[in-house]
């Protein structure tokens, strides 16, 4: 390359690239005129990202630009008003940026701008030539008024008003008319932000109260500016949840030919309803209705329960199948020749399952299972548009349960069938109990109570006393026997007083109370007659254990019931995991397949406090749950479709090992407690 060749390069200078309308921004938000201009809350800030061809870019010198900035508007007096400002040089394809003084733009005044790139030698066009666009804005100094609020379900201040699962429709309004959105937020959620169609106009909201008490909205309006207005309240109360519009409990004495209603019409019973079968354990009911499966198993009134099916309405009910393998119906409702909604057990796919149905929307989950109870609970929110199925209070569902169209047409309740063209069908075999029909949404805390089985208390040895070497139950159960190995310890008599003498070693206090198990690992152990809790359903069992030992050098058991083969349940400590193992063989076999959860906890050798060790089987969600002081995890948690009732006593300190007993626990334990019945998480602490 000659000399002059390089001088010539040098001077030939290409001009920076015009700015683009997409790469320009005031504040930040996009640029934009006419209808769509911005309108900021402050100081304006005008960007533009700036471009220098590449060419330019010559090893010797840097690829720099600087941002031309024009702003102008009219004043009151008609008079044109004009500002510019020059940013300092940056680099290509980097934002150039004008802070505009405050106060150097009037309020309430279309502002124009537009912006060029300047390179040193050459300018590019301007950003609104040509195929360009000139930026407006409105610089807003004011913030918008308070919003007014209204609700014609829930009126402000007045005691009390119904209720929970009905929803309450809330209109905000602000008189400033350049309002876009408004804010809100009721106690505890939901929190949103709703836009009116126009600027200025009201917007209503839909509100589903979920528990009673009193309630609270507030709402701040926003302007075009982002501005807020001051916070607006509106105070209400809510009342409980109202009872259902139909209610069969089924519990009618046996030789029945109808079914008392606690609400709502009588249902006359075919003669394949038998009424005075068991009810569901540790519930409210006290019988159940026993349908045949046949053309006359079934109940119906003369009057629809639910109204008008467009509207929100919940259907539940107990129900034990005879068997799983054919379609059956709960309950449902007559809409002319077909059924307005209907909830069942649904035998179409690989494994069956339960289903709620309205306006051509399905809902299934769950699992139903012969011979055992389960709660259903099928929801429809008009709201929404959406179905909902719940069962022994847990939501579960797949299938399109959104979208749903009931029809308006009401018929004939039914209990056990279900209508289409056809006439009736999908016949109930099995028993029923405690048919609700409600005319709003039942929500998931209701939902939960109406499915709720009480935990029963079968069994509470606090350890404190053995007399006859037989520990007693708090409730006057069967006591626990202590075998060989196994004392009650207790703080010795004459034990010296540490906190008044400084040389005394005081001696180990008990784990609760006056005294605990003590277990020698040997032959040591304790014993309930009788099972104590049915282990094929739902049950809780707890105790405090500390071990002797920081390194156990085996397996040690601290409760067990077994079966005649082996145990349905052991909790015991596995020292090469460090940790508390809970073991659930499938069958009661010999090496049957096992469940095994753990949780991790290190043996302390009787340095500490103990720790508080649970077994948790639900039979209503089939899983089991071992928690350690009060806490459980994925780990300790498992699937357990099918769990089989132990028929030997209760074991504290030992297990079933081959044709005896083994895994005998070295350490102490206390505060037994067994309960039919799965405890919530809440109260395991």
């Amino acid at each position: 390359m000659t000399a002059g060749t390089g001088a010539a390069q040098a001077a030939d200078n290409l001009p920076p690239k015009q700015p683009l309308v997409q790469d320009l921004e005031t504040g930040s938000k996009e640029c934009a005129a006419g209808d769509r201009r911005v309108y900021v809350s402050g100081a304006p800030v005008l960007s533009a990202v700036l471009y220098d061809p590449e060419e330019d870019n010559h090893p010797a010198e840097a690829n720099l630009v600087k941002g031309e900035f024009e702003a102008w508007w009219t004043d009151a007096d008609g008079v044109e008003q004009r500002l510019t400002r020059t940013t300092l040089e940056g680099h290509s394809g980097n934002p150039q940026r004008w802070h505009m003084p405050e106060g150097s733009v009037p309020p309430d005044t279309v502002i124009s701008w537009r912006v060029r790139a300047n390179d040193g030698r050459a300018t590019s066009p301007w950003s609104s030539e040509g195929g360009g666009s000139v930026c407006e804005f409105v610089y807003d100094d004011v913030n918008p008024e308070k919003a007014t609020i209204s609700s014609p379900e829930y009126p402000e201040n007045v005691f009390w008003v119904d209720g929970v699962g009905v929803y309450g429709h809330f209109t905000m309004d602000s008189p400033s008319d350049d309002v876009v959105a408004y804010s809100y937020g009721f106690i505890g959620g939901p929190y949103g932000t709703a836009r009116p169609e126009r600027p200025g106009g009201p917007v209503t909201i839909p509100f589903l109260p979920l528990d009673s008490g009193p309630e609270s909205l507030t709402v701040r309006a926003i302007d075009r500016a982002g501005r807020s207005s001051g916070q607006s309240s509106y105070d209400f109360m809510v009342k409980s949840g109202r009872a259902p519009v139909a209610h069969w409990p089924l519990g009618d004495a046996k030789g029945a030919t109808s079914a008392d209603a606690e609400a709502g019409s009588d249902a006359a019973a075919g003669t394949g309803v038998t009424f005075g079968a068991p009810a569901p354990a540790r519930t409210k009911l006290t019988a159940s209705a026993t349908l045949d499966g046949s053309s006359h198993g079934y109940l119906t009134t003369d009057a629809p329960a639910v109204a008008d099916p467009r509207k929100s309405f919940a259907v539940s009910a107990w129900a034990r199948p005879a068997d799983t393998g054919r379609n059956m119906t709960v309950a449902g409702q007559d809409a002319g020749q077909a059924a307005a909604f209907a909830l069942g057990l649904n035998a179409r796919g690989e494994t069956p399952d339960w289903s709620f149905t309205v306006g051509g929307a399905t809902v299934s989950g769950g699992a139903p299972e012969t011979g055992e109870w389960a709660h259903l609970l099928g929801v429809y929110d008009a709201e929404t548009g959406k179905a909902q199925l719940y069962v022994n209070g847990h939501e579960v569902g797949t299938g399109a349960g959104a979208g749903a169209t009931p029809t308006a047409t009401a018929g004939a309740f039914q209990i056990g069938r279900v209508r289409d063209g056809n006439g009736y069908h999908d016949r109930w075999h099995g028993e029923l109990g405690g048919v609700r029909v409600h005319d709003r949404v039942v929500v998931p805390d209701e939902a939960s109570e109406l499915a709720y089985r009480e935990t029963t208390l079968r069994g509470h040895w606090s350890l404190e006393t053995a007399p006859d070497g037989a520990s007693p139950d708090a409730n006057g159960g069967a006591p626990l026997k202590l075998g060989p190995g196994a004392t009650i310890y207790r703080v010795p008599d004459g034990s010296c007083e540490w906190w008044l003498d400084p040389d005394c070693t005081p001696p180990p206090q008990p784990l609760a109370g006056d005294g605990h198990l003590a277990l020698d690992g040997k032959t040591g152990h304790a014993i309930a007659e009788g099972p104590v809790v049915d282990t094929s359903d739902s049950f809780t069992i707890s105790a405090v254990v500390q071990l002797a030992d920081r390194e156990p050098e085996r397996p040690m058991t601290v409760l067990s019931l077994p079966g005649e083969h082996t145990d349905a349940f052991k909790v015991r400590y596995q020292p090469e995991q460090h940790a508390w193992q809970l073991v659930m063989p499938h069958r009661d076999e010999r090496g049957a397949p096992e469940t095994v959860v753990a949780r991790f906890a290190r043996a302390d050798g009787r340095d500490g406090i103990g720790e508080r060790v649970a077994v948790v089987y639900d039979d209503a969600t089939d899983k089991v749950k071992l928690y350690v002081d009060g806490q459980s995890g994925a780990d300790a948690t498992a699937a357990l479709p099918n769990g089989w009732r132990a028929s030997g006593p209760l074991q504290i300190g030992r297990a079933r090992t081959g044709d005896g007993w083994g895994e005998h626990l070295h350490g102490d334990v206390d505060e037994v407690r067994a309960f039919s019945g799965a405890l919530p998480d809440g109260r395991i602490p």
